[in-house]
């Protein structure tokens, strides 16, 4: 009976550590924590690092994730992402947030820092602060040729700290989600310089007066970096839109979407936070 109990507590384990190392990203994160390590200039804290998806991959196998993010295996992002739990995603808050994470501990490990950014959600922390790296940025953090050493390792030790993003020659995009409708809209924000993320959207439709605080109505966040505006009446384009950083900075695009827009459409701004 007592080997019986051994045996299947093994293979739970095992179980468990599989669904952390490999699937990555599921499960419930249930704990309440302190987030002012994950602030930019807070310096290095401590952390554990797993990997999912392919071992070259971005993460999840349609290159998106719980921010809404697409083709993250393509510039600016390149498959150097991450999930983040609470902390570090807080509650979609934190999608697009950049990090530095190194790892020394395992012998694999080289222990230069590479940049990241968040865009899925760990649901199943196994420390105060998780990173469940793609295939590809876990690799990054090991020496030349040891990527796959690391990889086997499943789960390791890191540092990281919470650093500015740079996406060279972009400007803050916004991609109208399927779904929109004359009296409904919801826009994915991507590509903030410097904090990354976005904590608050105004909106303010055509006609809604010049004055600098005339007309603009607060988006409410939906999912991840998605946020909608639910009207009483039909929305009047063109639409600029206003949004604020982490770190309270705000950057206002005007007429953004135009007054063709069309749902599943990318529309580019012209304006861009300073590095």
């Amino acid at each position: 009976m007592v080997g019986s109990s051994r045996s299947k507590f093994g293979v739970v384990l095992v179980v468990l550590v599989c669904c952390l190392a490999l699937q990555g990203c599921n499960g419930g994160d249930v704990a309440a924590y302190n987030e002012s390590a994950a602030a930019v200039g807070a310096g290095w804290g401590n952390a554990k690092a797993t990997w999912y998806g392919q071992a070259n991959g971005a993460g999840p196998a349609d290159n998106g994730g719980a921010c809404g993010f697409k083709n993250v295996n393509q510039y600016p992002f390149m498959g150097m992402t991450s999930c983040g739990n609470q902390p570090l995603y807080k509650g979609g808050k934190g999608c697009g947030s950049c990090y530095r994470v190194r790892c020394s501990r395992h012998p694999a490990c080289s222990g230069n820092a590479q940049t990241i950014a968040i865009t899925d959600m760990n649901y199943f922390p196994l420390s105060q602060y998780h990173f469940d790296l793609s295939g590809t940025a876990f690799g990054r953090l090991a020496k030349p040729g040891r990527a796959d050493d690391l990889r086997r390792a499943g789960i390791i030790d890191v540092q990281f700290e919470r650093v500015a993003c740079e996406f060279p020659g972009l400007k803050v995009g916004f991609h109208v989600e399927e779904g929109s409708s004359p009296v409904y809209l919801a826009v994915l924000v991507e590509y903030e310089n410097g904090d990354g993320d976005v904590a608050q959207v105004e909106l303010r439709e055509a006609g809604a007066g010049a004055g600098a605080g005339a007309g603009w109505t607060a988006m409410r966040e939906s999912w991840g970096s998605v946020w909608r505006l639910d009207s009483n009446h039909r929305l009047r384009a063109p639409f600029s839109i206003r949004i604020r950083s982490d770190s309270g900075k705000t950057l206002l695009a005007p007429n953004v979407i135009p007054l063709n827009w069309r749902p599943n459409t990318f529309y580019r701004s012209f304006v861009q936070y300073s590095s």
